[in-house]
């Protein structure tokens, strides 16, 4: 008989973890934060911060801090401010079945909790948290292909993470099965049934939603514990849902499906911005001789267009400007994301030139991946053509740990001080190993304001 996901969330222990989960573990942990740390010094993530203070005092379930910030909240609080810091980037990790992302809920999700209940005198060690993350991520990345497949609408990862925040931070409170399938509910019910394509139309700070499935997950594993009803999460159970559970505990959704992204803007640009550099570099062309560029890609990256964008929401959500800063820089990275780039001539001039074409073929094949063509054209008016192209970081292309490493660095060493960002590399290596102090000491290393 297939595994149940309540059954699965109360009964998971570390020994059942496989080495490949915990390998995704611990490079979504230092990923993550490396980007929470670039993520803090974003209008967005200080906005959020201020609006969670205002509104989320500490309760009886005691006190969680704001990530990369140090302040206090309930845990509620500290999720969503938390949450918002991360995906105040769009540069933590994926899963392209669903069309969204993950740690970026998960993480301050679980941190808050776990923060909550050390204050409380709970001791917790690297194996106790890893065993969350694991039930968080799987039944999130299940919940999530469980609403694609049964809803219209293209919701945001705010949707699903909610249901596996829920149940992970119901077993992190002590539920018990029927509880934790309460709080899956709860989760489900009240997660943020945000419309993606809508944030992809007109970029805002709301991005994909994690800043109220964060809290929502939280709230509803409180609720849950204190007896509140409201099961059954339908994307964990019933007739359309069963094809995607009927292997828990068997195949892990979480190391097939997640990527990392090397670049800080939307997935669906990754697959352009690796093609234009490899043809500037393999042809050795420079900026100002390009005239022209030409992408093929699936139907919603073209709503992804972004030529002229005015705030970082809008360079996020653009395929066509972060592909001429590839193309003029040479890079998209930390330095991409400044107002003074947004203002940058020689990128204006190739980004207004650049042609965002739907192709119906590249539409088709997208599903559960991420397509694109890309043609440069110089101003003699030679072409030079990419093959059609998925992203880096999936993985059937994976970065490396160099890569990963790397890329943290980038993103924290200039706030949080290399030292620092040295100590954090060196404990989420193998965070799951970590005995309660150690663990205590990582989690002060990613509270602590810069």
């Amino acid at each position: 008989m297939p595994l149940t996901m309540s059954a699965f969330a109360k009964n998971l222990t570390y020994k059942d973890l496989p080495d490949p989960l915990l390998r995704v573990l611990r490079r979504s942990f230092l990923d993550t934060m490396g980007v929470a740390a670039i993520g803090s010094t974003t209008e967005l993530s200080d906005l959020a911060r201020k609006g969670a203070l205002a509104v989320f005092g500490i309760g009886s379930a005691g006190g969680a801090r704001m990530l990369m910030d140090g302040r206090t909240l309930s845990p509620a609080g500290a999720a969503m401010a938390g949450a918002f810091m991360v995906d105040s980037i769009d540069a933590h990790d994926g899963t392209s079945p669903n069309k969204g992302h993950a740690g970026s809920a998960i993480f301050p999700a679980l941190f808050a909790v776990a923060d909550a209940m050390r204050a409380n005198g709970t001791s917790i060690t690297g194996r106790d948290f890893a065993t969350w993350l694991a039930v968080a991520y799987e039944i999130s990345y299940r919940a999530g292909q469980v609403q694609h497949a049964t809803c219209d609408d293209y919701h945001t990862s705010g949707a699903w993470t909610a249901v596996g925040v829920a149940a992970a931070c119901a077993k992190m409170l002590g539920c018990d099965g029927e509880a934790i399938r309460h709080a899956a509910g709860i989760g489900e019910y009240h997660g943020p049934r945000s419309q993606m394509m809508r944030c992809i139309d007109f970029p805002t700070m709301l991005r994909d939603g994690v800043g109220w499935g964060a809290p929502t997950g939280v709230t509803a594993a409180y609720l849950a514990r204190e007896g509140f009803t409201g099961a059954p999460a339908l994307t964990c159970e019933g007739q359309d849902a069963e094809p995607y559970w009927n292997d828990l505990g068997d195949t892990w959704f979480t190391v097939e499906h997640t990527h990392y992204k090397p670049y800080p803007c939307c997935r669906w640009a990754h697959p352009s911005l690796d093609a234009v550099q490899e043809l500037m570099t393999k042809n050795n062309l420079t900026h100002d001789r390009i005239k022209a560029v030409n992408i093929k890609t699936f139907h919603n990256a073209t709503r992804l267009a972004g030529h002229e964008p005015q705030t970082l929401d809008d360079f996020t959500y653009a395929i066509a400007f972060p592909v001429a800063a590839m193309i003029v820089r040479g890079q998209v990275g930390v330095e991409e994301l400044t107002a003074e780039t947004l203002q940058d001539p020689d990128i204006l001039r190739i980004s207004r030139a650049t042609k965002l074409i739907d192709d119906p073929h590249l539409t088709k094949i997208s599903d559960g991946k991420r397509w694109a063509q890309v043609t440069i054209i110089d101003m003699d008016d030679v072409e030079y053509a990419d093959a059609p192209r998925t992203p880096r970081g999936d993985t059937d292309l994976p970065l490396s740990d160099n890569e990963i490493s790397t890329k943290f660095h980038n993103f924290s060493d200039p706030i949080l001080g290399q030292d620092r960002a040295d100590k954090i590399e060196k404990l989420s290596a193998n965070f799951d190993t970590l005995d309660a102090d150690d663990f205590a000491e990582l989690m002060d290393l990613c509270f602590s304001a810069p």
